[in-house]
């Protein structure tokens, strides 16, 4: 009997439309090729990605009956957009408008899919990201940019999404370097009114150079928001957290396939309770990492 994955289909360049961002919306889709009633779930990649990345986890949400939508965003080395470009300020606006439009697109992007129309529930939506792609996430699940004065900004949530997954999230902005602050004022987050439920996961060896703090940085986004969220720290782990980008890429520092598949099983687990509330996955997987001698990270809740 094999144990081999269930198959998934993908399909890319599915291209959007989108005249105000100067660049139409390049999108990879990929689903199980059977199945129906699936989630939605949509991934931000980090900084200079591109919808060809994350195999690792893309891969095996859509096997584990997700359709999983990847935009490519201005900020992708494949765009090879200039920092003088006058776009590149709004940049994470731009990246917050992406998932918006792929939730508006989502018959078009659907159909564009052999076999995938009519087997998609468009009322069951989460976003994940990781890094840069974590923040645009987190803007949907209620996540404000603070302005120059620590006044929020306007609310960006989508009320389609129901749940996120929030990879190496970067933390509150007073701890920036200076390089940071003048370079990336967008990093000013108020995670107050993150109400949406999400999953947060962070390295405890997560040195960012953009921050004084050092690795609990990342964990401010589970400290800061409000209930309903659980924080996944990972022991020993870089900003890949294990290799989520790709295997063998240059962004991957502590490659480790087994905290790898820890964070495909627990994603998993989260999303699908998450969705679908009478699903007992996510407990079934909390209770098994307690009970691991020698886990790879710990779970808390509030």
């Amino acid at each position: 009997m094999s144990d081999s994955p269930p198959a998934i289909v993908s399909v890319k360049p599915v291209t959007l439309s989108a005249p105000d961002r100067g660049e139409d919306l390049q999108v990879r889709v990929s689903a199980p090729v059977t199945g129906d009633d699936l989630p939605v779930l949509v991934f931000s990649h980090g900084y200079g990605w591109s919808m060809n990345g994350y195999a690792p986890l893309a891969d095996h949400w859509a096997a584990q009956g997700f359709m999983v939508i990847q935009p490519t965003h201005l900020d992708s080395r494949t765009l090879a957009i200039p920092h003088e470009d006058p776009r590149f300020p709004q940049m994470w606006r731009f990246r917050v408008a992406d998932l918006k439009h792929v939730l508006d697109e989502l018959d078009v992007l659907e159909a564009s899919v052999p076999g995938l129309a009519g087997r998609v529930d468009h009322d069951r939506i989460a976003v994940a990201g990781h890094s840069w792609g974590a923040q645009t996430a987190s803007t949907l699940l209620g996540a404000r940019v603070l302005d120059s004065d620590g006044v929020p900004g306007e609310d960006l949530s989508d009320p389609r999404v129901k749940a996120g997954i929030l990879l190496a999230l970067t933390g509150l902005g007073d701890s920036l370097t200076p390089f940071a602050a003048e370079q990336l004022p967008f990093m000013r987050p108020s995670f107050t009114t993150m109400t949406t439920p999400a999953l947060i996961v962070a390295g405890d060896h997560d040195d960012s150079p953009l921050s004084t703090r050092g690795p609990d940085w990342f964990t401010d986004p589970y400290t800061y928001s409000p209930g309903d969220k659980t924080l996944l720290t990972l022991f020993d782990a870089e900003h890949s957290l294990g290799g989520i980008p790709g295997y063998e890429v240059a962004e991957t520092t502590d490659e480790n396939p087994a905290r790898v598949s820890l964070l495909q099983q627990l994603t998993t687990a989260f999303l699908r309770s998450a969705l679908h509330p009478e699903d007992t996955d996510w407990q079934a997987a909390v209770t098994a990492l307690d009970q691991v001698p020698s886990p790879l990270g710990k779970l808390e809740s509030k």
